[in-house]
């Protein structure tokens, strides 16, 4: 069989097994995948506002309003009234954030690990090139006409299409 037709499947299957496999992990810690996302893309975009978030992570807006409302009430975010905007909020970590996200990133290095066992050095720098091209192929697709160069860079947290609901699990265990 033509290996590269069933390559959409195959994409979906490791996704979503790696997934599984990193939540498997976060139980751990009380954690499902939404809030670590959310920690993860503001840690890179620290001030963006609710909306942006929702739209970076793929989270719905009315999921991200209860992930954020969680994440407040546990301390680990706050929101700010953007200056500019007295409608919108801009969100930023706060310094108890700091040791659920280094946890968050710990579980990632541990999931990858498992996930690249067997594959060497050499072929896993060609496979996130390659996959890092495939992106900048199908962001390029669907970007804009004035946007195409303003794709995100290669290596960026990848957005999941939105999918399933899930409710959010306390970030601090309780």
């Amino acid at each position: 069989m033509d290996r590269l037709r069933n390559f959409g499947f195959l994409l979906k299957q490791v996704s979503r097994r790696y997934v599984l496999r990193f939540e498997q992990r976060a139980q751990e810690m009380s954690l499902t995948l939404p809030p670590c996302k959310v920690l993860a893309y503001l840690e890179r975009n620290e001030g963006v506002s609710q909306a942006k978030l929702a739209d970076l992570t793929s989270i719905e807006p009315m999921a991200m309003v209860r992930i954020l409302d969680r994440m407040e009430a546990d301390g680990l975010i706050v929101r700010k009234l953007d200056p500019d905007d007295r409608r919108a909020r801009r969100l930023y970590l706060t310094a108890k954030a700091k040791p659920a996200l280094e946890e968050v990133w710990r579980l990632a290095a541990l999931t990858r690990s498992e996930t690249f066992a067997g594959i060497s050095q050499s072929e896993r720098d060609v496979f996130l090139d390659v996959l890092a091209r495939l992106d900048r192929n199908l962001s390029l697709l669907h970007s804009p006409p004035g946007e195409a160069a303003s794709a995100a860079p290669a290596g960026a947290p990848a957005a999941k299409p939105a999918g399933g609901k899930r409710r959010s699990r306390r970030l601090t265990g309780k």
